[in-house]
């Protein structure tokens, strides 16, 4: 299996034959809005997609949408809706999204909201996400993170944009995935709390996980202050940070079944 970095939280996973893109932000630097306002205002994307990234995306088979109502536009903008349009690539997400997706004429197949359903030639199992508490958290989407097995492959939890709940707590714990996607970015608005995990939370599910933490939602929007540099070193001064990678833009990891260390593509 090999998971791609792309740019926050817009990944690929590469199993057998299938690419599987996830929350595509595909836009240009600059072209989407600021979310903070009393600070120093900047739009968003803060960076560039990687200059390998069309090669990558070259080779999409598959969408996996974790949540995209409510304008989060950093899971799915316009410019990754006409992409997906225009190359008639199946969307693959819940029951909650697939009607705000059909009307955007995209190519919409539905995931089963029972644990382990099908999915390929494997199984999926959706974990709702936390966006948010309180006021703030009412008015965001909160969708789900997804835990996949594939045969002959690691098992993957890609968590989605989430505190670190009961529920993700539960499934680093009981379910074991060998590698975890976790949002690091511990965004937050002008006003309110965090709406995503932050260094703190990483950290704490490397303590609960057994399997390999990586890290992304970083340094590409404006309300994430978290940054690679910083949680590394973190994760490394308290003696944690074996488990956890933190890829940059346009990186590859390579996992395999076997208990070894990924390796960079």
């Amino acid at each position: 299996m090999k998971v791609t970095q792309l740019r926050n939280a817009t990944l690929i996973v590469e199993f057998g034959e299938v690419r599987l893109l996830v929350d595509p932000m595909l836009a240009a630097q600059g072209q989407l809005p600021a979310l903070k306002y009393l600070a120093r205002r900047r739009r968003n994307p803060l960076v560039e997609l990687p200059d390998n990234a069309s090669e990558h995306l070259q080779r999409v088979t598959h969408c996996l949408i974790t949540h995209c109502q409510k304008g989060h536009f950093d899971h799915l903008d316009r410019t990754a809706i006409r992409w997906l349009r225009e190359r008639n690539i199946p969307v693959l997400c819940m029951a909650e999204d697939a009607d705000y997706l059909r009307k955007r004429r995209l190519n919409v197949q539905e995931l089963p909201s029972q644990a382990g359903g099908v999915f390929f030639n494997g199984t999926i199992q959706a974990i709702p996400c936390l966006h948010g508490e309180g006021f703030i958290g009412s008015l965001m989407a909160h969708g789900y993170g997804y835990f996949i097995q594939i045969p002959h492959e690691p098992s993957l939890y890609i968590a989605g944009d989430t505190l670190l709940t009961a529920e993700v707590r539960q499934c680093l714990t009981q379910l074991a995935p060998a590698v975890s996607v976790l949002p690091a970015g511990g965004a937050r608005f002008d006003l309110g709390g965090e709406i995503i995990m932050g260094q703190a939370d990483i950290l704490a599910a490397l303590q609960l996980s057994s399997g390999i933490i990586v890290a992304n939602h970083l340094e590409a929007l404006d309300h994430c202050p978290v940054t690679r540099a910083g949680l590394l070193q973190e994760a490394v001064r308290r003696g944690i940070g074996e488990r956890l990678r933190v890829p940059l833009d346009g990186e590859t990891l390579e996992f395999t079944t076997a208990k070894q260390k990924p390796v960079a593509v």
